[in-house]
């Protein structure tokens, strides 16, 4: 999960620990099956905090989950710049980042099923892999990488196509990912305005292992 500073006594470490098993208990729950009608006595118990713990840090449910979407949102953001550190081309962060998300749903399935589920409704905001790959559009337009196109309007096609790519991964485990990714990749940039071999070159550059 996203990490902060530490806090900087006991009571707040506690604080911190219980919040955070809350959140990544309502992470489970939305991985697993997406229904938020858990009952809170049934959260707790799966965090293993007390009942009255859940209103120390959350006044409702919903404020409860989609704080964990946005945790997840956020490691997903965290873990494209780790792997995708030191690239500066951002048809290549485009392509990687769809290439990374077929990975994804193998190597880290909780996360890409929490994406998968409620992602959509998070397309717009402010964090996670969104704000990321709108400023990688501003880049490619501004430096004529990519043709002029409203940046936003072209996020909508990008997070839809990816959100395809994650629910095609796990509803067809038996495709090949990677290449089902290259192709959408490739797809994307020409999209963007990349010439086919220019598209098909970059779609297909090495990727660093995700350990």
């Amino acid at each position: 999960m996203p990490t902060s500073a530490p806090p900087s006594n006991r009571f707040e470490r506690r604080r911190a620990e219980t919040r955070k098993a809350l959140v990544h208990a309502a992470r489970q729950i939305l991985a697993e099956t997406g229904d938020t009608g858990a009952s809170i006595q049934a959260i707790a118990e799966r965090a293993d905090v007390g009942f009255g713990s859940f209103y120390n840090h959350f006044q409702s449910k919903t404020e409860l989950f989609d704080a964990a979407v946005v945790d997840a949102l956020e490691e997903f953001g965290q873990t494209f710049d780790e792997r995708l550190a030191g690239i500066d081309d951002p048809a290549e962060l485009v392509a990687g980042g769809f290439r990374l998300s077929a990975r994804l749903a193998a190597s880290h399935p909780e996360l890409m099923q929490v994406l998968r589920r409620r992602g959509l409704a998070h397309l717009h905001s402010d964090n996670g892999l969104t704000a990321r790959a709108l400023r990688d559009l501003q880049v490619g337009i501004a430096s004529g990488r990519f043709s002029a196109l409203d940046p936003t309007v072209a996020l909508s096609a990008l997070g839809g196509t990816l959100l395809s790519l994650v629910e095609l991964r796990f509803a067809r485990p038996d495709l090949d990912g990677d290449e089902a990714a290259a192709n959408l990749a490739e797809m994307v940039l020409r999209m963007l305005g990349l010439a086919p071999d220019d598209a098909h070159e970059v779609a297909r550059r090495p990727l660093p292992d995700l350990a």
